[in-house]
């Protein structure tokens, strides 16, 4: 979504809080890949989070390092778009021609994105007839302020690249995580250091798509302000001992339970109002990824809030990687999610 030019070969760039990620795949078959390259550098939060000519200047040596430890030589590059920076939702529209609805889903999208449509980049994809209503097709639309999207399109093309294509990052880590041939619905749920993404799909398309404002970093503050001990160990404790009610005589978990008891009950408000949508639809299971995968116990305890079955998605599943690269991947693995779902964009 929200294309820029033509396609062609090409290599992936996820600005994430606090790495940067890079991703070349080459397509073996359907729904397969191999990994020709891929790069991982750390950087600052204050520097991604920073507008200021200098903090720029440092995400850009970030970008050139993961690019040069990689061996990407393409210059082609897909970017991904934060959620905090745009808009995602599934909406019904008349059934009409794919020509028809080109022509006036401008019209149709300024009653649904929350900015003036002059202020906005638009994309749009046709999902398929209504899951509820027959006479009616869905329509997923994709927004972004156009600010917003030239000054990222400029700051990479600065560096040397041609952006072809932006595309908000839940819409990507839907193609990496969901398995092939699902034919129900799943709850995605992609945890960052910040806020978390979610998305229910049906089939291999997204229905419900939303960001909730908690992340890694809201667990470790609960926990450091209840255990009264400082950040870096509280995030010690969530990532070794996890919610599990045995370890440290179950503390940990109960430092963190009323945050999370919170976050928990978003996610049950998302899967009710997925099924007020599609009544006839229940979700089938629950995809976790980022840190909500590596949280001990943090799967046990989602399933045991929502009744729903939950288990931990691989981002690399549709993916070919040698024993060596596996080795060095090793316990940054699950965060390329993101960055794989663009690799695969245009191959599917």
């Amino acid at each position: 979504m929200i294309s820029l030019k033509g396609t062609g070969d090409f290599f992936a760039l996820d600005i994430g809080t606090n790495a940067v990620r890079v991703v070349q795949l080459s397509a073996v078959g359907p729904d397969n890949w191999n990994l020709l390259h891929y790069g991982y550098a750390p950087v600052d939060e204050k520097i991604t989070s920073s507008n200021s000519v200098e903090g720029m200047r440092k995400l850009g040596e970030a970008i050139m390092t993961a690019v040069g430890q990689s061996g990407i030589k393409e210059k082609n590059v897909v970017i991904g778009l934060p959620s905090n920076k745009t808009f995602t939702t599934v909406v019904d529209v008349p059934t009409m021609s794919e020509a028809e609805l080109r022509s006036t889903i401008k019209y149709q999208a300024d009653q649904y994105i929350p900015m003036s449509i002059e202020d906005a980049k638009v994309d749009w994809a046709l999902l398929g007839q209504s899951l509820h209503d027959p006479k009616q097709q869905e329509v997923l639309l994709a927004s972004t302020a156009n600010s917003y999207s030239e000054e990222r399109l400029e700051f990479v093309e600065s560096l040397g690249f041609n952006v072809i294509a932006a595309e908000p990052d839940p819409i990507a880590m839907i193609r990496s995580l969901l398995p092939s041939g699902i034919k129900d619905a799943r709850l995605i749920i992609d945890m960052g250091e910040r806020s978390t993404d979610l998305a229910i799909t049906f089939g291999d398309s997204p229905r419900l798509v939303r960001t909730i404002p908690t992340g890694l970093r809201s667990v470790v503050r609960a926990a450091a302000q209840n255990l009264n001990v400082q950040d870096d160990q509280a995030r010690q404790f969530i990532l070794k001992f996890g919610l599990a009610p045995d370890k440290l005589d179950g503390q940990v978990y109960r430092s963190v339970e009323a945050m999370l008891d919170n976050f928990a009950a978003e996610l049950v408000k998302s899967i009710k109002f997925f099924q007020t949508r599609y009544p006839n639809t229940s979700v089938g299971g629950i995809l976790l990824s980022g840190y909500s995968a590596v949280v001990p116990q943090f799967g046990d305890y989602i399933s045991a809030k929502t009744s729903v079955a939950s288990s931990a998605a691989n981002p690399w599943q549709k993916v070919r990687v040698s024993q060596a690269d596996q080795q060095q991947l090793g316990t940054i693995a699950s965060e390329f999610a993101t960055v794989i779902g663009l690799a695969q964009r245009t191959n599917k």
